[in-house]
């Protein structure tokens, strides 16, 4: 009696080939985020996507100038008389309490109410950029810039004469310098701050522009150590198991032959 053998083979679960995804807070093997172990289509890793957003930075850094900014107005406008300034170093560094029409340090004193638009464009422009933000060197700068236009903006829509025509108070008089207030260092230290990461390459997503591309080309270049000694390993194994060759074996035998004829 033939026993008949099916040639029916079953179908085999390949697992390894099904994508599995993983969650946002997933680990990768290296111990990366999943995030930060992503890579683009033609292999390149996104640098940016591990790093946290840093748009809760940009507004404590901002609220903290701003209410220091009020803090300071509130008190010299409450102590001080225009007109009467108070020595702090002699006749180089006082407090003088000053109405000031214009932007920062008097300047453009007869375009308020175009300031004041200004204003409420910066502060727009922040908020939308802090939103997308990852450097924490920009998000310090960019508070900066935007707790002092918060600053001088509520004085010149809250303070005298009236809306969008108020003016700023300033109140810090240093040597020839003009005079200031919290608002107006906070704008121009955040703007050179700004200028500064812009200048050393230094991007709003955290990267640093030309240092990242040259360290990713360069640990792509270079070859793995430790496969190069594999394939060489590999490549003398497989020469000494190779089988002999039909004429490896005939000058073998031949060989053979001429030493028994000689014995």
């Amino acid at each position: 009696m033939m026993n008949v053998v099916s040639d029916d083979r079953p179908t085999e679960d390949n697992t390894a080939d099904r994508a599995v995804p993983l969650p946002d807070d997933a680990q990768s093997p290296t111990g990366e985020p999943a995030a930060a172990a992503a890579s683009t289509d033609d292999g390149a890793p996104l640098a940016t996507e591990g790093r946290p957003r840093r748009l809760r930075a940009l507004l404590l850094v901002a609220v903290v100038l701003y209410g220091l900014d009020l803090l300071t107005k509130t008190l010299v406008v409450a102590n001080l008389t225009p007109g009467e300034p108070v020595s702090i170093i002699g006749d180089f560094a006082r407090f003088t309490l000053v109405r000031n029409p214009g932007a920062a340090f008097s300047m453009a004193t007869g375009m308020t109410w175009l300031l004041t638009l200004v204003a409420t464009a910066v502060v727009i422009g922040v908020i939308r950029i802090g939103r997308t933000l990852r450097s924490p060197w920009w998000a310090i700068g960019l508070g900066m810039v935007l707790g002092g236009a918060l600053g001088n903006l509520t004085d010149r829509l809250f303070r005298a004469p009236g809306p969008l025509q108020g003016h700023v108070v300033d109140f810090v008089a240093v040597g020839w310098w003009p005079v200031f207030n919290v608002a107006d260092s906070a704008i121009v230290c955040g703007a050179i701050l700004l200028v500064v990461l812009t200048v050393f390459g230094f991007e709003p997503d955290g990267t640093r522009t030309g240092r990242d591309s040259v360290d990713g080309g360069t640990d792509e270049a270079k070859p793995d150590d430790r496969t190069i000694a594999n394939d060489s390993n590999d490549s003398g194994d497989t020469a000494s198991d190779r089988p002999p060759t039909e004429g490896s074996a005939g000058a073998s035998g031949a060989k053979s032959a001429g030493q028994e004829n000689a014995a």
